[in-house]
């Protein structure tokens, strides 16, 4: 699945500069930074984002994780009066955008959304940006993407403790096996008396 038509027409109608990065199939951030060899931080990361006004896109490092209080505060400093906001889930996407689960392209205006972009964004001068394609994204300057998005910059961004996909299997398997080895000691202690 190349870079979906609609989107490459898009970015050429607007002069973007940019390159075509090709990839495995990946459907998070993570694994688009491991398939790349890539820093967390040279990839954007992007959410559909609900408010009680409407829906906007999000983008933050994926280093970063989102702040939906400090996203709200931002937006309403900008004179929103935004009363609750959420991550809608995927159907939303597919009715709303015509697009697929996690297919969400970084380029908002494209479908008429407003673009909020963590100003963490702008540490590195080139990034790695969604296209709604699983093997194709787009790398580019971040200063040529704030050019052709308009986007609203702020810190709405935490850190992130991350834990790798097969830490969190390894833990869950120590986990389970220092439980069982406590549970044994205790038999051979209740066996000794």
């Amino acid at each position: 699945m190349a870079v979906p038509k609609e989107i490459k027409k898009y970015l050429d109608k607007k002069g973007a500069k940019y390159a075509i990065v090709t990839h495995r199939k990946v459907y998070t951030a993570y694994d688009a930074a491991n398939t790349l060899r890539r820093k967390l931080n040279e990839i954007a990361k992007n959410l559909l984002i609900k408010t009680d006004k409407g829906y906007v896109v999000v983008l933050l490092p994926a280093s970063k994780r989102l702040d939906l209080g400090a996203l709200k505060k931002l937006m309403n400093a900008k004179g929103m009066g935004i009363k609750k906001i959420e991550i809608p889930n995927e159907g939303v996407m597919v009715r709303l955008l015509k697009i697929k689960p996690g297919a969400l392209p970084a380029f908002g205006t494209y479908h008429d959304l407003q673009v909020y972009m963590d100003k963490e964004l702008r540490k590195v001068k080139k990034a790695i940006f969604p296209t709604g394609s699983f093997t194709d994204s787009v790398e580019m300057a971040v200063k040529e993407f704030e050019r052709l998005e308009q986007p609203v910059i702020g810190a709405f961004s935490e850190a992130k403790k991350f834990v790798k996909p097969m830490q969190k299997k390894v833990k869950k398997i120590v986990k389970k096996a220092v439980k069982k080895t406590k549970k044994a000691i205790k038999k051979a202690k209740k066996r000794r008396k």
